[in-house]
């Protein structure tokens, strides 16, 4: 539970800070060509996935649920230690390159939708521990990647929802 109440309160202090002043030139780290995490890739798309906007709405404590994502909503949507990271509904719009902005996957354009459109993704194993290891070296992924993650929602008191996921689809570019 304190893992939970930690991972919830870093990604809620990320959020609320993580709008770039356009000052930064840090390029966004590359994704692992060769995941390590193959237990934890899917195989093929899962169907019926929700988008996160719809999820934040209708899922409940425990339930098993599939959302869609794109990974980002703050300015460092992973979270050091863990396979763990921030999605947000594929509906928000994220900056444009050719906008000049360093970092898109912040959102900082369209903050006021984000609060009502993130989760968390924390990838677990077998036993429901959350994996300790880099998510983009784990799953292959990035900011920005569209990610489609089957597993356990969890509520807490403030209406936030993370997801224990067990089973992660990467869409390819579109």
């Amino acid at each position: 539970m304190k893992t939970f109440c930690m991972l919830t309160l870093m990604i809620t202090v990320t959020a609320v800070v993580g709008c770039s002043d356009g000052n930064n030139n840090d390029a966004a780290p590359v994704a692992n060509a060769e995941p390590t995490g193959k237990q934890y890739i899917a195989a093929s798309e899962p169907t019926d996935a929700m988008p996160v906007g719809d999820a934040r709405e209708a899922a409940e404590d425990q339930q098993t649920v599939t959302l869609v994502g794109t990974i980002g909503g703050s300015r460092e949507p992973f979270v050091d230690g863990l396979a763990a990271f921030t999605i947000v509904d594929p509906k928000v719009p994220y900056c444009a390159a050719e906008e000049g902005c360093p970092t898109p996957w912040d959102y900082c354009c369209t903050q006021d939708q984000v609060k009502d459109n993130i989760a968390t993704v924390k990838i677990v194993d077998e036993a429901g521990k959350p994996v300790e290891d880099d998510a983009r070296t784990l799953l292959g992924v990035k900011e920005l990647s569209t990610v489609v993650v089957q597993g356990t929602a969890q509520r807490d008191d403030e209406g936030n929802l993370t997801v224990a996921a067990n089973k992660i689809f990467v869409r390819g570019p579109e």
